[in-house]
């Protein structure tokens, strides 16, 4: 029977009124609370962390300054984010509840910049409207797995105490502040030559590229409050966004920008209309920073990211390490030692000089310093990338199941005992299985398959230079899934 409590890649997500209840709420709200009193009576015994990352968290965890909890515009966030505001305080912890909607990588912020010990978000990022969840941060970025796996060991032990009227505070200038700091925003303004779209989703991003970059070039979609996201889902992937690129070409618009619905994700959409994905975006991002930050140290990226990267790492003499998915991996990674850049397959990246955590505006003020300091459109720098590195057809098909898969590590070692020497005329010159199984070809091109740990299905994604020869190997993933499943 599936626990109604599990954190995932990225926190705890559920279907409202379903396992995401009131009740359910304040049982993790508890744990939190019994996880932070923990770490503080283990400090005070001089207990050692078992790791940088625990030793990072514990300094946090043990302070003095206050949990701060943050919130979406998903029906009752704001009521979930009080209640577990409450129970903190009922266990004699400062907290803090925001006092306006702010993006998810504002809260981080605050744990990066001494202003929170702990942060603990209600949302459901990209999910459907009938989701909510709880993301936990530290350290300016998500929670690593060990943390989360000891606030899942606290569940249900002790009884939820709450208590009492929660002080609100705004942050929204410390975030905004913080954004401003990392790029020069006037003078991307400035230089800013045709319109610019926006898709906001009906996210949390709402208004705030506005405030950051001040240009009547900037054109809002989806930028209305709504808890249903106007009937569309907040992921912001191709095909949530035909308006987007409908908008950039009907506006001769230099691009088009779309955050997801806690808007730590960003999508890019070119002066064409065309979407890049995350396997295109990121390499030409990762050049731009090495040409312009010349950065020190590994870039890393999830297992589910592509090759051009690898090859403008190589290119530029840095090296590149894949991770498994799950933008936590790269924060741990970050909060331990100097990693150049950090991407992954959704859309999330974060680099050297900034927190180790994902976010949307952020990313989106990159691009549009990248734009502005180059004469050439998005396409052409693109194009110039393809030139030198190769093409890449991307491609992730999402195989539903009857029933999830009840041991991710059996699925990988049948499938990785059963597959042919070659695919498609290929040899098969390296199997990965940090998570799930990725196939790698002699020409690069490459096919992963991940059992999804908490729904009933198979995410298989594939990349080659082009889009028949990705179809081809997204074929052979789906007959090999239904012969295990």
């Amino acid at each position: 029977m599936k626990k109604a409590i599990q954190f995932g890649t990225d926190g705890w997500r559920a279907v409202m009124a379903e396992d995401f209840t009131f009740a359910n709420v304040r049982i993790v709200a508890q744990a939190v609370a019994d996880y932070l009193k923990h770490q503080q009576t283990a400090a005070e015994e001089g207990v050692e962390p078992s790791s940088k990352s625990e030793k990072a968290a514990r300094a946090l965890a043990s302070s003095n300054k206050p949990v701060v909890v943050g919130y979406d515009y998903r029906f009752q966030s704001k009521d979930y984010a009080t209640e577990i505001a409450k129970v903190l305080k009922g266990n004699r912890l400062a907290v803090v509840l925001l006092s306006e909607v702010l993006p998810t990588p504002a809260v981080s912020c605050l744990t990066a910049r001494s202003k929170a010990r702990l942060g603990v978000m209600v949302t459901a990022s990209h999910n459907a409207a009938i989701y909510n969840g709880i993301k936990i941060k530290v350290g300016g970025g998500a929670a690593p797995e060990s943390l989360t796996k000891e606030i899942e060991g606290f569940l249900e032990k002790n009884q939820p105490v709450a208590e009492g009227d929660i002080p609100e505070k705004s942050f929204k200038s410390f975030y905004m502040d913080y954004l401003r700091s990392q790029f020069s925003v006037k003078s991307i303004a400035q230089k800013i030559r045709r319109p610019v779209v926006i898709d906001y989703l009906h996210g949390n991003g709402i208004g705030l590229m506005e405030a950051l970059v001040p240009s009547k070039k900037l054109i809002a979609l989806h930028d209305r409050v709504d808890p249903l996201f106007g009937g569309l889902h907040p992921e912001p992937i191709e095909k949530n966004l035909k308006a987007l690129s409908q908008a950039v070409v009907e506006n001769k618009a230099m691009l088009g920008l779309a955050l997801d619905g806690d808007a730590d994700r960003l999508s890019v959409v070119d002066e064409k209309g065309r979407f890049l994905t995350p396997c295109q975006l990121f390499p030409l991002l990762l050049r731009y920073m090495l040409e312009t930050r010349k950065l020190k140290g590994p870039v890393l990226q999830s297992v589910s990211l592509g090759y051009l990267s690898h090859r403008v790492a190589k290119a530029y003499g840095v090296a590149l390490e894949e991770v498994p998915v799950g933008f936590k991996h790269i924060a741990e990674r970050m909060r331990e030692e100097a990693v150049a850049m950090g991407g992954e397959e959704s859309g999330g990246y974060a680099w050297q000089g900034g927190l180790p955590e994902r976010d949307g505006l952020l990313t989106g003020l990159l691009v549009l310093e990248m734009l502005t300091k180059s004469p050439a459109s998005l396409s052409a720098l693109y194009s110039d990338l393809e030139k030198k590195y190769g093409k890449s057809c991307y491609v992730r098909v999402d195989l539903p199941l009857r029933k999830p898969i009840s041991s991710r590590q059996h699925f990988t070692e049948y499938v990785a005992k059963r597959l042919p020497k070659k695919i498609l005329g290929s040899p098969i010159v390296k199997l990965s299985t940090i998570d799930g199984v990725k196939i790698i070809l002699n020409d690069q091109h490459w096919l992963l398959l991940r059992p999804s740990g908490t729904e009933p299905l198979v995410r298989t994604y594939a990349e080659t230079d082009s889009r028949e020869k990705t179809i081809a190997l997204l074929e052979l993933a789906e007959k090999w899934v239904h012969r295990v499943a």
